[in-house]
């Protein structure tokens, strides 16, 4: 079988900014595989339940190797060569962010769709993808926990990137001429104060055209990449905007025991119906100590509906749904273990996404990153002069 990788064509600026420049927050991934030789039972639950939605994909390699967050490999040393990288988007993108930021050293690999990123991955053509799952403003990315479960890829990790809008434009274009700006919804929607307070109109996925009236809204570093100019920098309406992304691989992280390091693990399920079902799903977590970090809720498209025949009441239909949760723990831990193997007795279909490390690096604007350093060089420059 032959697959050939569409890639999009090289850039402009024009383009860039058309559809790529805020492509990084629309848009999270199981571990059914063994993590320790104790362990086989628990992951037992989620290789049976995945079996009976096995899907065929074409199987590359057995050789991955963790991530380069907090202490992982970039490299893999049997290919002896660097790791190759999927992203949404082009160079200048926030994805891009996320990929450099996950894998230093790595080979980034620009797709034009989510799906082709996964499929890359699974056929062996990229080692990684790393996909955005949610904003803290614009909230979850649904598209990609669709895609999640679809596909048959584990999380074996996770950055998050702050998010700092600029206002671009071609060169020689001065902000008192703009008329309107053009960008993803979701990025002019984070702008949309400071966009209405400079009089501009919103226009989604646009082409500038070599228009002197319209600006896009991209990173700083994206400006620099296609030869824009910045007419205003940090326009976001609130400064707290960051973009938690996850690392897909074929085969799952391997935990270990006794780290300081805490892990995450992610998971999806459809309980059994009943009133006290899912109570009693959340209470196998809370009884063992193990919190509950997010939870997502997504109609199940494969069984929408339920239906259920009561001679009492008649036909009962019910809209069914995946639940998606993320908790703070490893699956080498015993109290995850015995939690999910209480979840499995809950619940028609459960999945284990993956237990990966959590990006721990302490968070701040990326404009208070850069007045930290315009300081620090003042104050040597200072302390040269009194030298």
């Amino acid at each position: 079988m032959i697959w050939t990788v569409a890639l999009p064509p090289t850039p402009t600026p024009t383009t860039t900014l058309l559809s790529y420049s805020c492509s990084y927050h629309l848009h999270s991934a199981n571990f059914s595989g063994i993590v320790a030789s104790g362990q086989q039972s628990s992951f037992a639950i989620t290789s049976s339940k995945m079996m009976s939605q096995k899907q065929n994909h074409t199987k590359i390699s057995d050789n991955t190797y963790p991530t380069a967050v907090n202490g992982h490999k970039t490299f893999d040393p049997m290919r002896g060569s660097q790791l190759r990288v999927a992203y949404l988007g082009l160079p200048g993108t926030y994805s891009e962010d996320a990929v450099k930021k996950a894998y230093p050293n790595s080979e980034p690999i620009p797709c034009d769709k989510f799906e082709h990123m996964f499929q890359i991955v699974e056929l062996g053509v990229a080692d990684r993808a790393v996909l955005p799952v949610e904003n803290s403003l614009a909230g979850s990315i649904h598209r990609n926990y669709d895609l999640l479960l679809r596909h048959r890829l584990h999380i074996v990790g996770e950055v998050h990137v702050p998010i700092h809008h600029c206002l671009l434009a071609l060169p020689g274009v001065r902000k008192e001429n703009l008329t309107r700006v053009i960008s993803h919804p979701q990025a002019l929607a984070q702008c949309e104060l400071t966009l209405t307070k400079l009089g501009l109109i919103n226009v989604a996925r646009e082409a500038m055209n070599n228009l002197r009236d319209t600006a896009g809204i991209a990173s700083a570093r994206a400006a620099e990449h296609y030869g824009l100019k910045i007419l205003e920098d940090g326009i976001r309406d609130d400064p707290r905007n960051v973009t938690r992304f996850v690392m897909l691989a074929r085969e799952p992280n391997v935990p270990g025991t006794g780290t300081d390091t805490p892990f995450k693990t992610s998971i999806c399920f459809t309980p059994y119906k009943g009133k006290t079902v899912l109570y009693k799903v959340l209470s196998a977590f809370a009884c063992r100590d193990v919190g509950l970090m997010k939870m997502e809720i997504r109609p199940h498209k494969k069984c929408p509906i339920w239906v259920v025949d009561d001679v009492n009441v008649g036909t009962i239909k019910y809209f069914e749904y995946v639940f998606y949760v993320d908790f703070e723990a490893s699956m080498a831990e015993i109290r995850a273990q015995n939690a999910i193997a209480e979840v499995e007795k809950l619940t028609k279909f459960l999945r284990v996404f993956g237990s990966y490390p959590m990006d721990t690096t302490p968070w701040c604007p990326i404009r208070e990153n850069r007045d930290r350093v315009r300081t620090k060089s003042i104050v040597k420059l200072d302390n040269e002069k009194v030298d």
